[in-house]
């Protein structure tokens, strides 16, 4: 799955969400859009694969994700006694909400090196890749400094937790040394669709009645399984093998946001 087909899945799920928002314009709504740095933890997974000459093999490339600008839109509603899907809610539900959250950064694995488990080759790996995420949020916030413009409160720190999906690629390199010389495999991008965990935490400030500037840090797990077969290493074997990474992104962001 290619870069556009990551977009237009999450524009495309995005849009769908309208859908169970009916009449939801009676509630507190907003649409937000945001931008700022992902940085992930180092991926130390093993990549097991075989050989059409040798045994199967596996290592453990300790490679870093590079950082990478990510961008998103959230589309979300607070519970408020005025109504969510024509229902009256108890005043203590404007303590809660709900928002869809769509971001998109890139994902490059610096080069990092391990040795093959079976013959103690070393290797080096990297790869670069994309990732988009459509994530489920339920948000819980609370108000200060309220005013008549904005009776719950001007300044609202919220933290969400929610379930996610995480559309991924990998387009990787392994660079090997065996006993007849240098050799290399370079793999396609493959993509994968995966259950991830999302949990975010920020603080709101309303400008204006209908404006917001948001500050938040978001944490994402997942762990994507690429899989590679039938590639011609510059040795001539054919190879198949599986890089199953542990994704832990954490993000910083800015956003500002419009109420309706």
């Amino acid at each position: 799955m290619k870069t556009k087909g990551f977009l237009g899945v999450g524009v495309l799920l995005l849009a769908c969400s309208l859908l169970v928002l009916p009449g939801a314009a009676q509630a507190e709504m907003y649409v937000e859009g945001y931008i700022g740095g992902n940085f992930g933890g180092n991926v130390t997974d093993s990549i097991n694969g075989i050989a059409d000459y040798s045994n199967p093999w596996t290592f453990n490339p300790a490679g870093h994700i590079n950082p990478a600008v990510v961008g998103g839109l959230k589309l979300g509603t607070w519970f408020v006694k005025e109504g969510f899907l024509g229902m009256n809610y108890p005043d203590w539900m404007k303590y809660l909400g709900f928002y869809v959250d769509f971001s998109y950064h890139r994902v490059d694995i610096r080069r990092g090196q391990g040795r093959m488990a079976a013959d103690g080759y070393p290797v080096d790996f990297w790869s670069e890749g994309n990732a988009a995420t459509l994530a489920f949020m339920f948000a819980a916030r609370y108000g200060f400094f309220a005013d008549s413009e904005v009776p719950f409160g001007r300044l609202q720190p919220y933290v969400a937790v929610g379930p996610a999906i995480l559309f991924s690629s990998q387009t990787p390199t392994l660079s090997y040394i065996p006993e007849f010389g240098p050799a290399w495999i370079k793999a396609p991008s493959q993509s994968s669709a995966d259950i991830a965990l999302a949990v975010e935490a920020g603080m709101r400030y309303m400008a204006l009645k209908n404006v917001s500037l948001d500050v938040s840090f978001k944490y994402r797990y997942a762990n994507p399984s690429y899989h590679y077969s039938g590639l011609m290493g510059s040795d001539g074997s054919v190879n198949n093998f599986t890089f199953s990474p542990t994704y832990n992104f954490f993000s910083f962001q800015v956003g500002a946001a419009y109420h309706f």
